[in-house]
């Protein structure tokens, strides 16, 4: 009967989504083709409607360490990426930001104009060199003016335990820009599971680790003391079989 519950709860989450999306979404298209300020202050409403959403829904809460770690200046965040939970939420602590993202994610009706009205950096991964470059570009445009530059180093969600996979993008563009790292561990993969409906009630932990200096690095060096930090990180936060998947 439990299960049931939570599966209630879960789509009554998913259809709030979508009445966030229509009331939000829209106005943050429109808004943001004009002002990306006014346009970015609606979108952290849409996201914090989403989470405060899935917290009083679900049950979903959450908790953040080394917030003492964040820098004044934005740089590059590279996070584990477990959950559609840590889009929301990062653009909530780091403000503004924009992510790197996959270009294909444009096509998504509203979710994807949104992206691109709001100067998200989309990229087309079968480019190759031309996508690296492009994609450190304009990363170097959006730290100069003012915005975090937030990146997912295995490119994609991944199962909660899955072995790493983590690329170099993220590492070359603190290396070519030049700009520091900022290492962040999260567990939300426990309580909103890649390609799973359910929502699991509980506390995700979201760890901001100290910062990676690029300065006299490569970016393979750069690469793998934020791999290291943050998969260090996660042994300590992930509880194994925390829920029946």
């Amino acid at each position: 009967m439990y299960r049931y519950w939570l599966l209630f709860r879960s789509v009554v989450f998913w259809l709030w989504q979508i009445i966030m999306t229509l009331i939000l979404g829209i106005p943050v298209v429109v808004i943001g083709l004009f002002s990306f300020r006014m346009g970015y202050a609606l979108a952290i409403v849409w996201n914090r409607s989403n989470i405060y959403g899935l917290k009083y829904i679900c049950g979903v809460n959450w908790q953040v360490d080394g917030l003492e770690n964040t820098p004044d200046t934005p740089c590059v965040i590279m996070s584990k990426h477990q959950s559609t939970w840590d889009t929301y939420f990062l653009p909530t602590l780091f403000y503004p930001s924009v992510f790197v993202a996959k270009r294909s994610l444009l096509w998504i009706p509203i979710f994807g104009w949104a992206l691109y009205v709001l100067k998200f950096i989309m990229i087309d991964r079968k480019s190759g060199r031309s996508a690296m470059s492009q994609m450190c570009e304009q990363a170097a445009n959006r730290l100069s003016l003012g915005r975090w530059v937030v990146v997912f180093p295995e490119g994609t969600r991944r199962p909660v335990g899955a072995e790493p996979q983590y690329r170099i993008g993220g590492a070359m563009i603190a290396h070519k820009v030049p700009c520091d790292v900022l290492p962040v561990a999260l567990n939300a993969g426990e309580f909103w599971p890649r390609m799973g409906f359910i929502k699991w009630p509980g506390t995700i932990t979201v760890s901001i680790g100290p910062v990676i200096r690029s300065e006299g690095k490569s970016a393979a060096q750069i690469l793998a003391e934020t791999q290291a930090w943050i998969e260090g990180r996660m042994e300590e936060i992930t509880v194994r079989n925390r829920f029946p998947y």
